[in-house]
Parts: structure tokens; C-alpha cells; sequence
């Protein structure tokens, strides 16, 4: 009878602490719920995703910068905007052209949470990179996916 009892007693004990784990999945997104200890929790795959990585989200003001027609050998600068739309901080790590014939200027500093800031680009076609011309600028950051890209277009003329 005392085994009964104790067994009885620890299968309680096991039941009451565990954490259970219910997978649910609807319109495509995938949803757990967590029951630890009593507490109930909802957390979407993306949530779960973006903060265990300490991931967040950006957006660009534009996907594409058209310079319109540039001579050749000559500065064309221009600025986009990132904004940090996710809920941690954007870090920046890493802006790169396609071609040696642009440069960029990156942020120096992290985005805050709601935040914003430029990244400039400088597209200076040589002699011989004459009529339509279309290069890009990857950005590499905390996100997912990890990289973004921005388009730049230009239609070049000879230099005078």
C-alpha cells in the first residue's frame, strides 16, 4: 500500500512540473503553446525565431536608385534611408557594390528600435561603362534573411 501511495505521490509530482509543448499550425505560420508550471503561453514561430537570435527587421525608403542619365568619369551620389522596423537594435555589419566603379558609406552606429539612417552611394562609371548600367548594394545585417539589396540604375553617356 505504501508503494501505491509513493508511486501515486511522484507521478503527481513528475506531472506538475513538466513543461508541455502543444505545436499548432495555421495559415502557414506555426504557433506553440507552452504550459510551464501552470503559465500558459502563446509564441509564433517568428517571434521565437527573431528574438532567440537576437534578430530584427529593416526596410529600405526605395528598392531601386535610377541616377537617370550620368557622364562618364563623373560622381553620381545618392542616399537611402534604412529604418529599423524590428524590436532590437539593427546592426549594420557590412555594405558592399557590386562594382569597383561605386562606393558606399555605411552607418557608423547601431539603429535603435524604431530609428533610421542613410547610406550613401557614390556611382562613378568609367570611360569605357558606357549606355544602360545596372549594378547593386547588398546589405548585410541582424535579419533574416541576412542580407537585403538595393538596385541602382543609370544610363551612361561619353565623357565630353
Amino acid at each position: 500500500m505504501k508503494l501505491l501511495i509513493a508511486l501515486l505521490c511522484s507521478t503527481l509530482f513528475i506531472s506538475c512540473g513538466e513543461k508541455r509543448k502543444k505545436l499548432v499550425k495555421k495559415n502557414g505560420e506555426i504557433s506553440s503553446t507552452i504550459v510551464d508550471k501552470g503559465v500558459t503561453k502563446e509564441i509564433e514561430s517568428k517571434e521565437l525565431s527573431l528574438t532567440a537570435m537576437n534578430l530584427t527587421t529593416m526596410e529600405f525608403d526605395r528598392d531601386t536608385i535610377d541616377f537617370g542619365n550620368v557622364t562618364a568619369d563623373t560622381d553620381n551620389i545618392a542616399k537611402f534611408t534604412v529604418y529599423n522596423t524590428g524590436n532590437k537594435p539593427l546592426k549594420i555589419e557590412k555594405v558592399s557594390a557590386s562594382c569597383g566603379c561605386t562606393t558606399v558609406k555605411e552607418p557608423e552606429n547601431e539603429i535603435p528600435v524604431g530609428g533610421s539612417d542613410q547610406i550613401e552611394v557614390n556611382f562613378h562609371p568609367k570611360i569605357d561603362q558606357l549606355n544602360e548600367q545596372e549594378k547593386t548594394v547588398t546589405v548585410k545585417a541582424n535579419i533574416n534573411p541576412q542580407m537585403k539589396v538595393v538596385k541602382l540604375k543609370a544610363f551612361v553617356l561619353p565623357k565630353k
